[in-house]
């Protein structure tokens, strides 16, 4: 009877099945708000953006009505109200409140909200009678141009997002194991949708696996690096058009021993694929990711051609991108091949 299959480390998306646990410092999410904000799910970060500014409106709100209710402009025009006729007496008399037109704590918040927008109606201004009000002013204004520039910043990088980019980058559903030049190879397609490019893009590759030490000690997500070939040759790989990126399976490879008869029971095997490069429009570094199971290997398939020239210029047929056919493979392992060869 096989073992139940283990759980992904990186799932088909791209997405890390890691889930962290009794974080005890959680302080130092603090120390980094902005990069916190940045990675909060978007209700959080629009709740955030939303209170943010009602808070500092309610707050100066609250600091315009007491510097009214200080000076007295709440009972002047409460008199007014009762009295127009009183007003013109008032305005004789030289009294000049502190900001104009606020005779409750609505109209102070209004006046709040006025000054941090810079909306300005006209109906309450602040006058020269008290320096408290100016300097009162000032701060809102910068506090509010403080908030403006780390919620806007924050909206901007989340809407900007690398992984934005990523999910236009595209790894075919399945990997595929053939002869090529001979040797066995672990091969596998990967493409860019946009036609702005990727630069400076690299490719690598990693078994994950449990594996134990001489010792006795138990790892249970081993991360090993496998040496990959591309047409380009080496890491670096020039996207223009689909890909099939390949692993030659040879002694220093951790599938040097898999069969086509095995490698179903290889419930403990994943290879991760890390796309990684520059986009090409905004200067952001981006990435992309994907792996694969024991049971999302093919033996003896692959990939077809999806790359043709029509009418002076190569076009893609993306509807192919992930089909394969059987072609001949040695039903044995990598080992077992290249035995066969020396006695040959």
């Amino acid at each position: 009877r096989a073992r139940e299959r283990r759980a992904r480390f990186v799932g088909k998306n791209g997405a890390c099945n890691v889930a962290h646990k009794n974080i005890r410092e959680q302080g130092r999410f603090l120390q980094d708000v902005f990069t916190t904000l940045v990675d909060l799910k978007w209700p959080h970060t629009l709740l955030i953006f939303t209170m943010s500014f009602l808070c500092s409106w309610l707050l100066f709100g609250m600091v315009w009505w007491l510097i009214a209710f200080a000076h007295g402009d709440l009972d002047h025009s409460t008199r007014l109200q009762r009295d127009p006729a009183e007003g013109a007496a008032g305005s004789a008399g030289g009294f000049v409140p502190c900001v104009t037109s606020i005779h409750s704590f609505t109209s102070a918040f209004l006046f709040s909200i006025e000054v941090q927008v810079t909306i300005g109606f006209g109906g309450r201004m602040v006058t020269e009678e008290c320096p408290a009000a100016i300097l009162v002013l000032i701060v809102q204004n910068i506090v509010g141009l403080v908030i403006n520039a780390i919620m806007l910043g924050c909206i901007f990088m989340k809407t900007s997002q690398a992984h934005r980019r990523a999910e236009t980058l595209i790894f075919s559903k399945h990997a595929v194991i053939a002869l090529r030049e001979g040797r066995l190879c672990f091969m596998l397609r990967v493409g860019d949708l946009r036609k702005s490019m990727i630069i400076s893009a690299t490719i690598r590759m990693q078994v994950v696996k449990k594996t134990a030490s001489l010792e006795g000690e138990v790892v249970p997500l081993n991360q090993i690096d496998i040496q990959m070939e591309n047409p380009v040759g080496g890491n670096s790989i020039f996207l223009v058009s689909p890909l099939i990126i390949y692993h030659v399976i040879d002694k220093n490879s951790p599938l040097y021993d898999i069969s086509p008869m095995n490698l179903h029971h290889h419930e403990d095997l994943e290879i991760i694929v890390i796309l990684e490069g520059v986009v090409e429009t905004t200067g952001i570094t981006t990435q992309a990711r994907t792996s694969y199971l024991a049971d999302e290997i093919l033996w003896g398939q692959r990939f077809v051609p999806i790359v043709a020239e029509e009418d002076g210029r190569y076009s893609v047929d993306y509807s192919k991108f992930g089909n394969t056919v059987k072609v001949p493979t040695p039903s044995c392992t990598a080992r077992q091949l290249e035995e066969d060869k020396s006695i040959m």
